[in-house]
């Protein structure tokens, strides 16, 4: 089977390293094992001891339990036998996209989104049709033209919420007209929810797989939780058919997470309002000091984003984006993604929660205007 490039991730593979600031990282600011004992409150020496006493068997096949009670915790009607752990949200999407998605299947998925939710149905031998978000529409899914790009054969449909690169939110309601819509057609309704809970006001983000039976989500210990290190994710769907077959493909190329990282990863999410409100602490800080910024710079506009780290930055200079953005890091050493990489030309996507710090922050997006007056 063949597939595109990944864009965005090969563009992080050539250049994160050999920047200064990182204003393309999307993950809410990293911490180490000192902070997140720190954060919580624990005991950091019980925890290593009781670890360092194990066996390093496998582990648990299907997941250590507490970390599947704290993966359920952060939905509604989730239990334990609905949950799927796999290495990080980009398995996750993997998993579940091949193992729904055959030859000549019919999906439709958003763009702008995460390459993986369109470039993976491809290259399964599906046939993709695109629902552009709209610019004008705050980058909400236009629920009558999904409609229609239904038609009477679809098998899934891909949404991102909320969404990389843009940070759209849909709403509740929104999220309602969207499984009315694959409920209608009796489709798979797909959901990468890698960046949810991370809103600005703190107000709880509904979940696909508790409005739709056939709605599959997943996630991960990354942006939200500022984990990425452990390299874990999950996916959730209430079909007690799809879950063995998710098992099932797994088996191939995974077998087990690993037990120190679940043993983290279920330690934090047993704090998980203590991380949530640093994160989104950080995110709300971080956004403010970004929309002053571009509302200080008359070649740049934006979308303000509703919930995520990303925003969709869009310029006017006569500029191909990839020749724009390593200029930048030639020139100022700030890094940023390149809107190609999402197919929206004149653009970046910049990742506003890369520090924990506001200062830093500012610094970058100082770079980035000292860039901008070369372009004048």
């Amino acid at each position: 089977m063949e597939i595109k490039d990944f864009a965005v991730e090969q563009w992080m593979n050539e250049w994160e390293t050999k920047c200064r600031y990182n204003v393309a990282e999307t993950c809410t600011y990293s911490v180490t094992l000192d902070q997140l004992f720190e954060i919580c409150g624990g005991d950091r020496r019980k925890f290593m001891d009781e670890f360092a006493s194990r066996r390093l068997t496998y582990g648990d096949i299907e997941g250590q339990p507490r970390f599947l009670e704290g993966i359920c915790g952060l939905y509604k009607t989730v239990a334990s036998e609905h949950v799927v752990p796999t290495h990080g949200a980009a398995g996750a999407n993997a998993l579940v996209l091949s193992t729904l998605v055959g030859p000549g299947d019919h999906v439709v998925s958003i763009m702008p989104t995460y390459q993986q939710l369109y470039s993976i149905p491809e290259m399964c031998g599906a046939k993709v049709d695109i629902l552009h978000l709209e610019k004008d529409e705050g980058y909400h899914v236009n629920v009558e033209r999904l409609d229609e790009l239904c038609g009477d054969d679809v098998k899934v449909i891909c949404i991102n919420n909320p969404d990389n690169p843009t940070g759209a939110l849909l709403s509740k309601e929104k999220l309602e007209e969207i499984v009315a819509v694959a409920r209608t057609h009796d489709a798979w309704l797909v959901c990468d929810e890698v960046y949810r809970l991370l809103t600005q006001d703190g107000s709880y983000q509904e979940s696909v797989v508790d409005l739709y039976d056939k709605g599959v989500v997943t996630s991960s210990m990354s942006k939200v939780w500022s984990l990425a290190g452990l390299r874990l994710g999950w996916c959730v769907t209430k079909s007690p058919e799809l879950r063995r077959a998710l098992l099932s493909h797994r088996d191939y190329n995974l077998i087990s997470c690993g037990m120190f990282d679940e043993a983290v990863a279920a330690y934090a999410l047993e704090h998980a309002d203590k991380i949530l409100e640093r994160s989104r602490k950080i995110v709300r800080q971080n956004l403010s000091a970004l929309m002053e910024w571009v509302e200080s710079e008359p070649h740049l506009s934006v979308v303000r984003p509703e919930a995520g780290t990303t925003a969709l930055v869009y310029y006017d200079y006569d500029v191909d984006s990839y020749d724009f953005c390593i200029g930048m890091i030639k020139e100022t050493g700030a890094l940023v993604t390149p809107g190609d990489c999402f197919e929206e030309p004149r653009s970046m996507r910049i990742g506003y929660a890369y520090s924990d710090n506001v200062d830093d922050l500012r610094e970058g997006l100082a770079a980035i205007s000292a860039y901008l007056r070369t372009l004048e």
